[in-house]
């Protein structure tokens, strides 16, 4: 066989698919025994991850910014549509993301017995629509790559979330759906404009996109994409989706599609429309500043552990939008390393969330407390996962949010006093999070100890092997950065190139 023609990145999305599409024939002789349809989902994710971490190590070329590993078949020459796969910087470190939250959150899926055939089955499946929402390079396979990730986590919401899932898995596919149509419209938009009709991102990359055309579509991916990563105010679905998923879902939630709001802004908005993104920018650190203040002071008035921490995510990924409205290498090399950093955080976070429901069987920070005593692994986990969130230096936190502010900073295209005040009011929130961390752990862990939550049991093995599997490339990234950064650099500053490129012809145009 020859590797070097071998189809790497249609593999990383059909292995999962091809798993999803065996499980129903899976029959335990006992519904209650859960084994049979998990090991079989865990043994395609771990093949699955293991794939994409060889491709990333030894068929992915870093120090290239340009598209590799292409693959393009003409799949529906009659409506246009291709299996257009590709990867680079931006694609890369979300992939591996992506592949490593979906094998975990399966894993943390072990007592998961209700329909678990249909459960593990949807997680295949959200496994092949993530990595090809992060693979696609033609426009319709990524819109139906989109689409079709809303489904399993609706389901997955609704089948298997709390008291109140059917409303927050309505919600999440109302706001998911509707944001969808303004995201088709952009993309048809742009392909059908000019004489070239075409699907192909690298196509329209090339075509002449100015007036009217452009605002209009960047505002399109900009509200499409916002949805989903939460922009301020399209963010209200979020904390009711992780207040009613379980915790794994809520790991992937928070782990990985949130990311995929920030890796459309920079595939799309930012990639196809720098001219337009460049008039804009403010505007998204704008919005960034509020996502970080309001996502922060929001937390606060969460009593329930899973939903503060839900909102603390909207919050951190507002750096993530003040990192692509910096227009410059620095900052959406932040923009980049906060959506890994978080996506590893607030998974830990989550996991751990789970683990002591599963012992406690309530989530209301009023009724825990003392759980530091009977729990001292699952607090050391839950408070070093809330260290790394509020950016304490020596983890990933802390590097991603520096490389955010010094992005801001080092731009020069902005006012000394628009960067003065964005980073001042940015720095509010980042004295609010450890706030309202810290307070959360202070009433779950410590004071008195609830006489129902005496005897509750330890973290087990498969545990502790999950969260540590979090927890470590934290701290390895918050010490040796260059670990992720080397994976996406070359791409970050390519798109720092073209945004500067953008520029020169937009003042040209205007002295022309």
């Amino acid at each position: 066989m020859n590797l070097e023609n071998f189809p790497w990145l249609s593999a990383i999305v059909l292995i999962p698919l091809f798993g999803a599409s065996i499980m129903p024939f899976l029959n335990a002789k006992d519904e209650s025994d859960n084994s049979l349809p998990r090991n079989f989902a865990l043994s395609f994710l771990i093949l699955d991850f293991l794939l994409i971490v060889y491709v990333l190590l030894f068929r992915f070329d870093s120090s290239s910014s340009s598209l590799q590993l292409v693959e393009r078949v003409n799949w529906l020459p009659s409506i246009g549509l291709e299996w257009s796969l590709g990867i680079d910087g931006l694609s890369a470190p979300l992939i591996a993301l992506s592949g490593l939250i979906t094998f975990l959150a399966a894993a943390a899926s072990w007592k998961v017995k209700k329909k678990s055939n249909l459960y593990f089955a949807l997680l295949l499946i959200q496994a092949s629509a993530q990595g090809l929402v992060f693979l696609s390079q033609d426009f319709l396979l990524f819109f139906l790559a989109w689409e079709l990730e809303l489904v399993p986590v609706y389901l997955l919401i609704a089948i298997w979330g709390g008291k109140k899932r059917l409303y927050a898995a309505t919600k999440f596919i109302l706001y998911t759906a509707l944001a969808s149509l303004l995201i088709l419209i952009s993309g048809l938009a742009l392909a059908l404009n000019g004489d070239n009709f075409t699907f192909n991102l690298s196509e329209i990359a090339t075509k002449d996109i100015r007036g009217n055309l452009a605002l209009l579509s960047y505002f399109g991916f900009l509200i499409g994409f916002g949805v989903k990563l939460p922009i301020f105010p399209l963010h209200t679905w979020l904390p009711d989706a992780h207040g009613e998923a379980n915790a794994p879902v809520s790991m992937l939630l928070a782990g990985v599609l949130l990311k995929m709001g920030g890796y459309a802004l920079l595939r799309y908005n930012v990639q196809l429309l720098p001219e337009v993104h460049l008039q804009l920018a403010p505007a998204l650190i704008i919005l960034g500043i509020i996502n970080i203040i309001y996502g922060a002071l929001n937390a606060f008035a969460q009593d329930n552990v899973k939903r503060r921490i839900a909102c603390s995510s909207v919050s951190h990924m507002g750096f993530v939008l003040l990192g692509i409205g910096a227009v410059d290498a620095l900052g959406i090399s932040g923009a980049m390393l906060q959506m890994i950093s978080h996506g590893l955080i607030a998974a830990a976070m989550f996991f751990v969330t789970g683990s002591f429901y599963e012992r406690t069987n309530t989530l209301s920070i009023p009724n825990m407390g003392g759980l530091a005593k009977v729990l001292p692994i699952t607090f050391a986990f839950f408070l070093a996962s809330s260290l790394a969130s509020l950016a304490l230096p020596g983890m990933s936190g802390f590097i991603s949010e520096i490389t955010v502010f010094l992005g801001i900073t080092s731009q020069e295209g902005f006012s000394s006093l628009f960067r003065s005040i964005t980073i001042l009011i940015a720095a509010i929130g980042l004295v609010l999070t450890p706030i309202y961390l810290l307070s959360m752990c202070r009433r779950v862990f410590f004071g008195p100890r609830i006489p129902a939550l005496a005897t509750v049991q330890e973290m087990n093995g498969r545990e502790l092997t999950i969260g540590l599997s979090l927890i470590l490339p934290t701290l390895m990234i918050g010490f040796w950065p260059k670990i992720a950064i080397n994976l996406y650099e070359s791409s970050t500053n390519a798109l720092s190139q073209q945004l500067t490129i953008a520029k020169l012809i937009s003042t040209i145009n205007i002295f022309s």
